[in-house]
């Protein structure tokens, strides 16, 4: 087999590891380049691969881990919150419905508490399926260390793991009722579909103003959420309805048709809406679609306000 078959085939499950490793489209594209490159050039100096598909996962897991770990680094200075770089799923394949839960903005925020050994154990062995045999051979330990690194990461997460139970068909009914009501600046609709301990985060990077922090409440998330709403509408921005992660969520567009920011939600098993992921910082959008000039609006509309 060539190695563009080899990487039509592989592709899939190689960005899938690096990406859920990363939280990053943009560093998981080049993780998964350099390990085809790789195996490009051992192929040519005629060494034996005698499993593309082990060989791919174990490049891709080992030099995710080094990249997580600069990659801290940097986080580190951050400007407001870090989120993951969103995906926009749309229907999806048998394969992603299955991990759904584990492609979730509130997921990978979650993955980021561990260690980078740990969470390459865990979502080689979690949501992945390897055997520990592999989950060991991959990242390079035995097999009771990769036991031990999962057994940690499984209980870490175990309590604040989200789970969505709800059909997707319910899932995008709430979505749309929350979005009707944000829009129609409905704050009473708004608070009867979010948890009591509902958080919201967002996500500008320094580029676009966004909060400081994560606003957790019923109440102050719902005010945020109108207030939010409104300065887009002043500024000509609608939403458009997708699925993001896995979950639902909208794509804002401003009145050039450019993408301004992602909104992701996570639906509790009640029904009710426990996250709100907002990312709009550019550089985390430019993998989807042209993106706006927002943030030197939001600046400017912020500015005259201050001097009125």
């Amino acid at each position: 087999m060539s190695v563009s078959d080899l990487y039509g085939e592989l592709r899939p499950r190689a960005f899938a590891i690096a990406y859920q490793m990363l939280g990053s489209v943009s560093e998981a594209e080049d993780v998964v380049q350099e390990a085809f490159l790789r195996m490009h050039q051992t192929l040519q100096r005629d060494e034996p691969i005698t499993s593309p598909r082990a060989y791919i996962a174990t490049l891709v897991t080992r030099l995710a881990i080094d990249q997580l770990r600069s990659a801290r680094v940097r986080r580190e200075s951050y400007v407001g919150e870090w989120l993951p770089e969103p995906v926009v799923t749309g229907p999806t394949p048998a394969e992603l419905a299955e991990r759904a839960d584990s492609m979730s903005l509130a997921f990978l925020v979650l993955l980021e508490t561990l260690s980078p050994h740990q969470r390459a154990a865990f979502l080689l062995r979690e949501v992945f399926d390897y055997p520990y045999a592999d989950v060991a051979e991959i990242i390079g330990t035995d097999v009771d260390s990769a036991r031990h690194l999962v057994a940690r990461a499984r209980n870490h997460v175990r309590k604040s793991r989200p789970r969505y139970h709800a059909t997707r068909e319910r899932r995008q009914e709430l979505a749309q009722r929350f979005f009707a009501a944000s829009e129609q600046g409905d704050l009473s609709a708004l608070e009867e579909l979010l948890a009591q301990d509902v958080a919201l985060h967002a996500d500008g990077g320094g580029n676009v103003p966004a909060l400081g922090r994560s606003v957790n409440g019923r109440k102050h998330v719902a005010r945020t959420v109108l207030a939010g709403m409104a300065a887009f509408a002043r500024l000509g921005v609608r939403l458009r309805l997708t699925e993001v992660n896995g979950q639902p969520g909208a794509m804002a567009y401003d009145e050039q048709d450019q993408l301004a920011g992602v909104m992701g939600l996570g639906i509790a098993d009640d029904g009710t809406i426990q996250t709100i992921h907002f990312i709009v910082n550019p550089d985390k959008l430019r993998h989807l679609d042209q993106v706006s000039d927002l943030g030197v609006r939001l600046r400017a509309q912020r500015r005259s306000h201050r001097n009125t």
